[in-house]
């Protein structure tokens, strides 16, 4: 169900909230977090809207969509509530805010908020310098940032680092996850000698393999070099190598290793839903990410 409730007030929304919730019989008490997304696009908020509802049937969550309208315009809100089949596990209220009211998203989403959960930002597109200074992020203890969507993507994420604070992650580190595991499987079957140079080439414009790179600087402690071109991976032993290849737009890579057969393995490009649920898995510090990012000092860009 999807009701709009245009020129409103947040008072109004909470109460027309309230009304469906005891009307449709739905409860918030399986409600595990609020999410709330920052979009600065109506048609890239439904994009993200239908990620956080397929995120949701794993997470529960409230879903709060911020949507800046015409800065130029009257102050106002229009608002819009989705329960049921059209948001998921979750519900969903659409704030669009216009005028002067897009400068206060903060002001506006407190009444919102699910009380005694914890708070989740997501920035789909365009984010903040530093997310944690940002008067979203401050409500947030965890805030997720998508350095592929940026106009920038290489730029951005190694712009990371300098405004990270212990909650920031980024789902180009989640498209990566699949790949770091095979890697970390691979490594650990023998020969067990040590790694002495990478690769990692592909796309230019492509933030994931820029973190995966800086993941592997800090994990391998060798020279790791990154290139434009098929998209692949080769880690150099003394004596042997491993290379994970797969085409572009592929859901089949194969691993190769020196004196062993090749094998085809799945290895999809991951759904940005996919990669938002991993992020609500874990609500503590990503560490790991934190160190990855500071390895992209290390890498070598050819």
């Amino acid at each position: 169900m999807i009701v709009d409730i245009p020129a409103t007030t947040t008072r109004a929304v909470g109460k027309k909230l309230i009304e469906l919730r005891e009307s449709g019989g739905a409860v918030t008490i399986g409600r595990v977090l609020t999410l709330i997304v920052a979009s600065r696009d109506s048609e890239q908020a439904e994009t993200a809207i239908e990620a956080a509802n397929e995120a949701s049937r794993e997470h529960p969550c409230r879903v709060i969509v911020l949507i800046r309208g015409d800065r130029s315009a009257e102050s106002g809100l229009d608002a819009q509530i989705r329960v049921g089949g059209d948001a998921g596990a979750s519900e969903v209220v659409v704030l669009r805010l216009h005028g002067e009211l897009a400068e206060h998203e903060h002001s506006v989403v407190i009444p919102f908020l699910l009380p005694d959960t914890p708070i989740v930002v997501w920035w789909p597109n365009e984010a903040p310098r530093v997310p944690a200074q940002d008067p979203l992020g401050k409500l947030a203890i965890r805030r997720i940032t998508d350095a592929t969507n940026s106009p920038d993507p290489t730029s951005t994420i190694k712009s990371r680092l300098d405004s990270y604070s212990q909650g920031d992650s980024d789902l180009s580190w989640s498209r990566v996850t699949y790949w770091r595991g095979l890697l970390a499987t691979a490594l650990d079957q023998a020969p067990h000698e040590k790694v002495v140079d990478a690769t990692v080439s592909g796309l230019a414009e492509e933030p994931a393999l820029d973190i995966l790179a800086g993941w592997l600087a800090v994990k391998l402690e060798v020279p790791v070099h990154r290139r434009t071109g098929e998209l692949k991976v080769e880690l150099k032993r003394e004596n042997s190598a491993i290379s994970i290849v797969r085409p572009q737009t592929g859901k089949t890579a194969t691993l190769s290793r020196t004196g062993q057969p090749d094998a085809e393995v799945a290895l999809a490009r991951r759904e940005t839903r996919e990669c938002l649920a991993e992020e609500l898995r874990r609500l503590d510090t990503d560490e790991i990410y934190e160190l990855a990012l500071k390895g992209l000092s290390k890498v070598t860009y050819e």
